[in-house]
């Protein structure tokens, strides 16, 4: 790990304890937030996507705002359902945001995790599948999102407006955009087809795998064979890897009260099952600095990624979370390798 930053569901609710009740203020804390950790050095700032919920839906114009806020810190998602999505206008936006701020775009796709609606977007009109949890469109939307990043001519011209026979590409296109692309994995034969693709590799919160050993190891395992692929098919560069973690910092007696009980409860592995595969999901880390620092680096996966997330509680307020940022950042981060944003964009472990 040499960074980290924090993973947002963006939940709202108008519900007793929630400092999030509405959209709007689900939104203009996550700014806040974002705002906030760039000066913590906190390198980058991500967020779910999920519809037809109370959670964050339209991550663009998120990512702008916070963008035009900051200079240094990264802007992602964690990630983009693309069965929801228009591949070619996703294309201009996101190479329109990547534009705007500077090159520090992670845009973390995939098929999504499973939703509140029941094949959901077929009712945003993108019906056809074959597939009972929409693997195929999502698919088929990701090779025409990368053509048209790639620059490929993909709608003919109008003769009468660029002569005959022409072929048009998207426009805006940013330069740097394909470098940015991450996908969202849930499994370690989806990290290797990342891999081959030479994508960057964001690793799920929950893998739909279990192969009898610990989600971490299980999780490294995932990482290892992407990067294996991403040799193996000729690529050469450094691509990125993150993981996410729930991770609480014990430094005073409030943390105590809202997370001591989950160093008992939550310390282990859990499993089930999600969208039909048993699953396996990462414990909870929370303790005292000493005892994270010490466990945090038994974890195999965290070592091996050069980005950590970690998922924050958003609707207890941009004050709450923050103090969370800010305890990792001075009291954890340090002893596991971490370099402030100050310090220069991340970059991964070198391939080829």
């Amino acid at each position: 790990m040499r960074a980290f930053g924090f993973l947002s569901f963006g939940h709202y609710t108008n519900a007793q304890g929630s400092q999030a009740r509405t959209a709007a203020d689900m939104i203009r804390q996550a700014v806040e937030i974002g705002v906030g950790a760039e000066e913590l050095g906190v390198n980058g700032a991500y967020f779910r996507v999920h519809h037809f919920a109370r959670q964050q839906a339209a991550p663009i114009p998120l990512l702008t705002a916070i963008a035009a806020k900051t200079s240094r810190i990264e802007v992602g998602t964690g990630v983009i359902d693309l069965r929801y999505e228009n591949p070619l206008y996703l294309a201009e936006e996101a190479a329109a945001l990547d534009i705007l701020a500077d090159g520090r775009l992670a845009l973390g796709v995939s098929r999504g995790s499973p939703e509140s609606a029941l094949r959901g977007y077929e009712a945003f009109g993108y019906t056809g599948s074959q597939d009972p949890r929409g693997a195929d469109i999502a698919r088929a939307k990701f090779d025409q999102f990368l053509r048209a990043i790639d620059g490929d001519k993909i709608a003919p011209g109008n003769p009468a407006v660029v002569g005959p026979g022409q072929m048009l590409p998207i426009e805006p296109r940013s330069p740097s955009l394909r470098d940015h692309v991450w996908w969202g994995s849930a499994t370690r034969d989806s990290a290797e087809w990342a891999g081959r693709l030479g994508l960057n590799l964001m690793s799920s919160t929950a893998l739909t795998e279990d192969a009898g050993m610990p989600f971490h190891e299980l999780q490294a395992e995932q990482i290892l064979r992407f990067r294996e692929a991403y040799r193996a098919a000729g690529h050469k560069g450094a691509p990125r890897v993150s993981v996410s973690r729930s991770i609480f910092p014990i430094v005073n007696a409030t943390d105590a009260a809202y997370f001591g009980h989950r160093s008992m409860t939550q310390s282990r592995d859990s499993y089930g099952i999600m969208d039909g595969f048993r699953s396996t999901s990462g414990r909870t880390y929370a303790a005292e600095p000493d005892k994270l620092i010490e466990e945090l680096k038994q974890d195999k996966a965290i070592a091996l990624a050069d980005t950590l997330m970690l998922t924050i509680p958003n609707q207890m307020g941009p004050e709450y979370n923050l103090h969370v940022l800010e305890s990792f950042a001075r009291h954890v981060a340090p002893a596991l390798g971490w370099k402030p944003s100050h310090l220069g964009p991340v970059t991964g472990d070198p391939i080829g």
